[in-house]
């Protein structure tokens, strides 16, 4: 992405905030150091012939730690990757594992193109040819290395990236494991596509359990009548801004695209608005909001919540002061400048930051991932067991009152759970327990005054602790 003038880049403010935890951590600097370092990256350039012509396409693969197996990052397709971004986010990615007690380390991938420009035939073709690259050359495989999507990849190219390792590594049981993020029907597990946006409602909810929390932020009561700004409705941000509506009783009150912002005050239906998008490749013309090309000045407008889902350095130095939402969730990475953060901590807007606020992608991998490596669905075992106990609690309850319990509440007791119910209930639980030690740093650590600093201490601690118990240092 450009720089912008007088702001650090994005790796700079990943490594400044970084530096901000472990100085409040009192850190000594040889362990800094060691867990800052980025242990190894990759840099490819291959060949391609499309439509008669030989291209040369770039990419890049970081490892960014390795004290936890495999590690773990998307690939993203993007023309403005660059080595810098694919290194701060492998980083961000081994302080995001470690937050939600994920047992990975950090990596990241990035190839440089417009997706847009290819068509499906060729698209395949050039990740088949990257990830021949990447296997090749140990990075990527479902013991040391695992990938999954990011921008511009889906379960599309990673259905390919699975197919391509197993033909070159036929011997591999563990095949399906090797990327996560998978269709369903390869290997995939139910919630994935929508997990990173699922753990954004569940890090808000969580947030607005503890009414101290939310008073801090000049706010009082539930979710139910808050309004809240989604910029970017992509697969992040469009499941976040359904689940919250639709769920949860949130007002949305703009939505950002690339092409301007809708504005409605009575609230815009996230649903209606994700299909005429389908429809008609544009947020324009839809009929129940007002339109206004200049979208980015919209993240200045009034509301409770305000959700950067697009892509970093979108709240800098230039705009932060005139920042008018008194929770900023982000469920981009990065989408707030070191700059800025500072401005914003300091007027009181209380920030989720994106370590903790879209770990739920990387959760719900981990899960995948589990599945793919014990090869049994989850639930397969349990589901009529749990069933029959149901019936027999139901039979019980009515032997002993002698009443017959109403079909709706026999059917609820003695339903099993489905894989996406466990998966939604794990990362439930995992968005709620994380929360809660960020929280408890943030109350208990004197040198500790926000969430995203404590955040990265919960985080350095754990990596710290990881690494003396395997004798690192």
């Amino acid at each position: 992405m450009t720089q912008i003038s007088n702001e650090p880049s994005f790796r700079e403010s990943v490594e400044l905030m970084v530096d901000k935890a472990m100085t409040a951590m009192n850190l000594d600097a040889g362990t800094a150091q060691a867990i800052k370092s980025c242990n190894a990256v990759l840099q490819v350039q291959f060949p391609v012939k499309i439509r008669g012509k030989i291209e040369i396409f770039t990419g890049w693969r970081a490892t960014h730690s390795t004290h936890r197996l495999p590690s773990k990052g998307g690939i993203r397709y993007a023309p403005y990757a660059n080595q810098n971004e694919v290194e701060a986010l492998a980083a961000l990615m081994t302080y995001k594992c470690a937050i939600v007690d994920v047992p990975f380390g950090g990596s990241k991938g990035a190839l440089v193109i417009d997706p847009n420009l290819y068509d499906r035939d060729e698209l395949e073709l050039i990740t088949r040819r990257f990830t021949l690259e990447l296997v090749r050359k140990g990075f990527l495989s479902p013991s040391t290395n695992v990938p999954a999507p990011d921008v511009g990849t889906g379960q599309r190219e990673m259905a390919w990236i699975a197919d391509t390792y197993k033909h070159l590594h036929p011997e591999d049981i563990n095949y399906v494991a090797c990327v996560t993020g998978k269709p369903v029907h390869h290997g995939g597990i139910q919630g994935r596509i929508e997990a990173t946006g699922r753990g954004v409602q569940y890090a808000i909810r969580e947030f607005f359990r503890h009414s101290e929390d939310v008073k801090k932020a000049r706010m009082s009561g539930s979710l139910d009548g808050k309004t809240c700004i989604i910029q970017g409705l992509g697969n992040v941000g469009y499941h976040a801004a359904k689940f919250l509506s639709e769920e949860d009783g949130v007002k949305i009150t703009a939505v950002i695209e690339r092409d301007g912002v809708l504005i409605s005050d009575d609230g815009i239906h996230i649903e209606d608005l994700f299909q005429h998008i389908l429809e008609h490749g544009s947020i324009k013309n839809f009929p129940s909001a007002r339109f206004d090309e200049n979208g980015i000045a919209a993240l200045e407008k009034e509301c409770d919540i305000l959700i950067p889902a697009a892509l970093e350095s979108q709240i800098t130095l230039e705009n932060a002061a005139r920042i008018n939402a008194k929770l900023i969730v982000e469920a981009a990475n990065g989408p707030v400048t070191y700059g800025a953060d500072e401005i914003l901590n300091k007027k009181g807007t209380i920030i989720i930051p994106d370590a903790y606020a879209n770990a739920g992608g990387v959760t719900v991998s981990y899960f995948e991932w589990i599945r793919n490596i014990s090869h049994i669905r989850f639930g397969r075992m349990q589901k009529r067991h749990d069933e029959l106990r149901g019936h027999n609690i139901a039979s019980m309850v009515e032997e002993i009152t002698g009443k017959t319990v109403s079909e709706t509440l026999r059917n609820s007791i003695t339903q099993g759970a489905e894989e996406l119910d466990l998966v939604r209930s794990g990362l439930d639980d995992t968005m709620r327990l994380s929360y809660q030690q960020i929280r408890n740093t943030l109350e208990n650590d004197e040198n500790v005054h926000d969430l995203r600093t404590a955040c990265y201490v919960t985080s350095i601690s754990k990596i710290a602790r990881s690494y003396l118990d395997i004798g690192v240092f």
